[in-house]
């Protein structure tokens, strides 16, 4: 919406590529990056060995590769889910219907967010939603739009013109977008993720680490980034 958007035919699939592109390479990037300093400092030592015995092939039965896909991997997946997804679930419904002095509780906790999220290039509402959006990151958008539109209920725009002047007309511009997209690629984990992280390592040293790893490095880059095209006077 804010680089592709204002760019037509093959110019535009183009940008949508490259812009696609980048945040990939980045992703991949900050990864190895990440990796070398974690080696250096809190997972160092001498590497572990690690043996893979391959197991002997056998030809695949449909039948019982539905079957466990579907009770071993889809239902204990969804189970993890819901358990997270629907107390979160609750809160929203209750900060964004729950008022007081006439502003929800949702717009009270935005605007206590709203000093530092700026420092990050965002606004309040769209730290709160990443916030919000821990049970599952895809809610994150939807919660942004029902704190702008003031609904109560989340909300799905189809008309991506139409989402577009909502955000402008709340302070979006290109720098916000840009750290929206960053953000997005380096924040903490899903609930459902943490969950599975404590349950495979069984502490919550590494949950936390799991946790605080990306955020802390996204936090850091948008500021960087955010800090940077102001003083460059870009924003």
């Amino acid at each position: 919406m804010f680089f592709v958007g204002t760019v037509s035919g093959v110019f535009g699939s183009i940008i949508s590529t490259l812009t696609l592109t980048g945040v990939i390479v980045l992703g991949v990037v900050m990864t190895v990056l990440i990796s070398k300093l974690l080696s250096k400092t809190i997972l160092k030592g001498l590497p572990s060995s690690f043996n893979l015995e391959l197991p002997p092939y056998r030809r695949p039965q449909i039948g019982k590769v539905i079957i466990r896909s579907i009770f071993d991997r889809t239902f204990f997946v969804l189970g993890r889910a819901i358990a997270v997804a629907a107390p979160a679930g609750l809160i929203i419904w209750i900060l964004a219907n729950v008022h007081a002095d006439g502003v929800s509780l949702l717009a009270h906790c935005a605007g206590f967010l709203d000093p530092f999220a700026r420092l990050l290039g965002m606004d309040g509402y769209i730290l709160m939603a990443f916030i919000l959006g821990f049970p599952a990151n895809e809610i994150v958008i939807p919660i942004i739009i029902m704190s702008y539109m003031a609904t109560g209920s989340l909300t799905d725009i189809r008309n991506l013109s139409e989402l577009h002047d909502l955000f402008v007309n709340n302070g979006w511009t290109w720098l916000t977008a840009v750290c929206v997209m960053f953000f997005s690629l380096m924040h903490w984990p899903c609930g459902t993720t943490c969950m599975t992280i404590k349950k495979e390592t069984q502490s919550w040293k590494w949950t936390i680490v799991s946790f605080a790893v990306p955020t802390v490095t996204g936090m850091v880059i948008c500021f960087v980034i955010a800090n940077i095209a102001r003083l460059l006077g870009f924003a």
